[in-house]
């Protein structure tokens, strides 16, 4: 198990995505520890009186030269709204890096899956992919054009494929209705993905089907981030485990799905 650090950073960029999506970029006082992709950290939220519990992020993307890191918020309620409206020079109170991340590949032909704000670890993944000789390919599926995030971030990295539901960018559909998708034998051998749970449950039943390695990223609700809630807890063939400290990331065979 990594340590864990218990630090404050300082916003030095604020990116308004979309209406709903923000990326902080957040600035470490020293050396930034090392992290693995699929990781995540708990964010105090301060002056939001409905939010006294910290906030589960995932770590959106890392650069150990500039000591920064990235996370992609959603301003879905009263905690991630006081998040996403944080400016630069605000400070944040982070605890991190938590949780079990994505482990690497033993093939080149990988694939990584996203669904609205499950796309958030994908991107800190694709680049850990490609400084270990690996480049990555990307399926991002979203409701329309105007909520996709980051492709040209994306794009450095590999190459990225995409669907909306009502096909104003891509094929029309969602991420399963893909070409890339609409064969028995496919070109990769790994898919990581993260997103909704229906969606995450279709890729890991065609995964299986076609004997592809699927490593999933849950997005439970984590209110503690060190097992000492149980309030995330999700059922495996091995029994009730804790997302936030055997997880996020699980094998898709692993769970009970």
């Amino acid at each position: 198990m990594s340590k864990k650090y218990k630090e404050n950073f300082t916003v030095i960029a604020r990116e308004q995505q979309t209406s709903e999506f923000v990326v902080l970029t957040l600035k470490h006082p020293g050396q930034l520890p090392e992290m693995i992709p699929g990781q995540f950290a708990e964010v105090r939220v301060d002056g939001a009186i409905e939010a006294y519990l910290r906030r589960p992020l995932s770590i959106h993307d890392v650069d150990y030269t500039n000591n920064t890191l990235k996370l992609l918020i959603q301003d879905v309620g009263p905690g991630t709204h006081r998040l996403s409206s944080l400016n630069k020079d605000d400070q944040v109170s982070l605890v991190y890096p938590l949780g079990k991340g994505y482990d690497l590949p033993d093939s080149n032909k990988v694939i990584l899956v996203g669904g609205g704000c499950g796309v958030a670890p994908l991107l800190f993944l694709g680049r850990y992919l490609k400084e270990n000789g690996i480049t990555p390919r990307f399926l991002i599926g979203a409701r329309t054009k105007e909520d996709l995030v980051e492709l040209e971030a994306y794009n450095k990295l590999g190459e990225v494929l995409i669907t909306t539901e009502d096909g104003s960018m891509g094929t029309k559909g969602f991420v399963i209705h893909h070409p890339v998708m609409k064969t028995f034998k496919p070109d990769f051998d790994w898919l990581y993905t993260c997103g909704p749970e229906a969606m995450m449950k279709v890729l890991a039943k065609y995964s299986k089907e076609r004997n592809v390695k699927c490593q999933v990223s849950l997005e439970n609700t984590m209110a503690c981030g060190i097992g000492a809630c149980l309030c995330c807890v999700t059922p495996t063939v091995e029994g009730h485990k804790c997302t936030c400290i055997d997880g996020p990331v699980f094998d898709a065979n692993y769970l009970k799905w």
